[in-house]
C-alpha cells in the first residue's frame, strides 16, 4: 500500500469518526437540556417564554459544535492538505 492510499483511508476513517462523536455527544446534550426545560417549564408554567428562549438560544449553540464537526468531516474528505502533498511527492 503506498502513501496516497494510507493518507485517504486515514481520512476517511478520522471524518467518519468525528461525523459520529459530532452528532452523538450535542444530540445527547440536546436532549438532556430539553428535559431540563420541559422540567422547568413544568414547574413554572408562568416562566414558559422565558425558558423556552433561553432553550432555543442553548440549542444553537450546541448545535453549533456538530456543524463544526461537520466541517472538520467535510476538509478532511474534500480538501485535505496532507492529500496535496502525497500525490506531489508521488508524482501524480
Amino acid at each position: 500500500m503506498d502513501n496516497v492510499s494510507l493518507v485517504g483511508i486515514i481520512s476517511i476513517s478520522v471524518a467518519g469518526l468525528t461525523i459520529t462523536v459530532g452528532s452523538i455527544a450535542p444530540a445527547i446534550g440536546e436532549a438532556r437540556a430539553l428535559v431540563q426545560a420541559l422540567s422547568s417549564i413544568a414547574q413554572q408554567p408562568d416562566e414558559a417564554s422565558a425558558i423556552a428562549r433561553t432553550l432555543f438560544v442553548g440549542l444553537a449553540m450546541v448545535e453549533s459544535t456538530a456543524i463544526y464537526c461537520f466541517v472538520v468531516a467535510m476538509i478532511l474528505i474534500f480538501a485535505n492538505p496532507f492529500w496535496s502533498y502525497f500525490v506531489s511527492k508521488a508524482g501524480g
